[in-house]
């Protein structure tokens, strides 16, 4: 016999989808998700995301290259609102990683300084991933996420692009935005490009990275001679073009941009900041120095990353276990996660060093695990994807008073004034990584200064409220 309350249910989404049909799709998933059903269907494989195929993301590249650029409907007359509406990938609070925090802490900066921004994932989101989470909104610390379910997601990646355009186009309807934002990657420039053409809305895009070159540094036998790699390369840069914006992290991307034919007035920086809170003094690191098993007077160095080969993290290991046979040893401290990660504790295990794999921590315990450090460490390749793009865990560590040793490649140069704010080594080389180690983690005065200084150039230079402000150039919104 039914209840009441599923009766009620089906009378309430007959009387939405009845006012609004294209409400149909997304009250089918989210009714379902509330049943015993959905609850078999959140542990079922049919929302376990696939794995990769190169070959059929390749097709999918050139779909989407073949089809030509539709003209934009005229840009409208009277002023526009405060509204922004921002496209990414993946979002708190089901996905926590360097490229959502910058998402969420640009758009809580944004509403403090009084522009109307909401967040829109990636069609299907975050089902998609495996997580049976079929909210249609949903509010972090007063920032909303929007997510785009339709019942079944298109295969094709051209209807795919059209059937998120025609989702997303009740909130441009509803929310009158000013601007339509775009982040990385192709994909979600597209669907921005698709509603500002059809709605006459400005595009701005934003590249926090280059797909094709995280592609290639992750696994050696990738190539730039690859066809993925050429039509990924040759998409981004087309997407770029046909944005009326481009925003991006750092100079060295800025010139990559630019190099690309895109106009460098149409080219604006916003580095990666840290919210203000990284600026207050870090937590008593006792109890959790005992809880991970770092006992005696050793330096601890550091670092949290995700764990591919392009972060360099077995040049770490390799001179903490040159500097362990000096007789000056330091503790090492990974936190984070990744595919390499069982390849790395293999390695410090068969070296002997002291090394402790957190796994991930939750976003708000971060500053906890600074709390341990003595240094923080980017030992990252010399891979063209690590020249070009800046990381945000440095920053996070330098506002907390922690200086960091990076290696010396263009991004990194960035952030790091060598003697200054932190200081810069030989990528790749162990023995050049155990000396800048060795000289300062054993001097307690000096990593107290270059600490110092290196938060108070944070609090001047790179604090989320400080670097928002660049968006206003590129909304072109007063």
């Amino acid at each position: 016999m039914l209840t009441k309350k599923p009766v009620y249910l089906v009378g309430l989404a007959w009387r939405q989808v009845r006012d609004d049909p294209g409400r149909a799709s997304r009250l089918a998933v989210r009714l379902v998700a509330r049943t015993p059903f959905g609850a078999r269907l959140r542990r079922s494989p049919l929302v376990v995301p696939k794995p990769r195929d190169v070959r059929r993301e390749t097709a999918d590249l050139r779909r989407l290259l073949a089809r030509p650029t539709s003209p934009r409907a005229p840009l409208p007359e009277q002023p526009r609102g405060r509204a922004v509406l921002q496209f990414v990938t993946n979002s708190l609070p089901a996905t926590n990683a360097g490229y959502t925090v910058r998402t969420h802490r640009i758009a809580q900066a944004q509403r403090e300084a009084g522009l109307d921004t909401h967040v829109v994932t990636r069609l299907g989101y975050p089902l998609s991933q495996g997580r049976g989470d079929a909210r249609a909104r949903v509010d972090v610390d007063g920032v909303p996420y929007h997510r785009l379910l339709p019942w079944l997601p298109p295969a094709d990646p051209v209807r795919a692009v059209a059937r998120s355009a025609d989702l997303a186009g009740r909130l441009v309807a509803e929310l009158r935005p000013a601007v339509l934002h775009a982040v990385s990657n192709h994909l979600n420039a597209a669907v921005a490009l698709e509603l500002g053409r059809r709605h006459g809305l400005p595009v701005v895009y934003e590249v926090r990275g280059f797909l094709e070159d995280s592609w290639l540094s992750r696994d050696p036998a990738h190539r730039e001679a690859d066809e993925f790699y050429r039509l990924t390369r040759e998409l981004e840069t087309r997407r770029m073009a046909e944005a009326d914006a481009v925003v991006t992290l750092g100079e060295a991307m800025r010139a990559e941009i630019a190099s690309r034919g895109v106009p460098e007035e149409k080219i604006t920086v916003v580095p990666n900041g840290v919210d203000e809170t990284f600026l207050e003094p870090l937590p008593d690191p006792g109890g959790l120095r005992e809880r991970l098993g770092i006992r005696g007077d050793a330096p601890v160095v550091g670092l949290t990353s995700s764990f591919y080969g392009y972060e360099g993290i077995d040049t770490l290991i390799d001179a903490a276990a040159l500097l362990r046979d000096r007789g000056s040893p330091v503790t090492l401290l990974l936190v984070g996660d990744g595919p390499e990660r069982g390849a790395l504790e293999r390695r410090a295990a068969g070296l002997g060093v002291h090394a402790v794999f957190t796994g991930r921590v939750p976003m708000e315990s971060v500053r906890r695990f600074h709390a341990v450090l003595d240094v923080f460490a980017v030992p990252r390749r010399a891979d063209r994807v690590c020249r070009l793009v800046t990381p945000l865990k440095p920053i996070e560590a330098m506002a907390g008073g922690i200086p960091v040793i990076a290696s010396d490649v263009r991004a990194l140069r960035e952030i790091v004034e060598p003697g200054v704010t932190g200081a810069l080594t030989v990528p790749e080389d162990p023995e050049s990584w155990a000396n800048c180690l060795e000289d300062l983690a054993y001097s307690p005065e000096r990593r107290q200064k270059i600490g110092q200084a290196a938060r108070e150039w944070v609090r001047a230079e790179r604090t989320w409220r400080t670097v928002t402000a660049g968006y206003r150039t590129a909304y072109a919104i007063p």
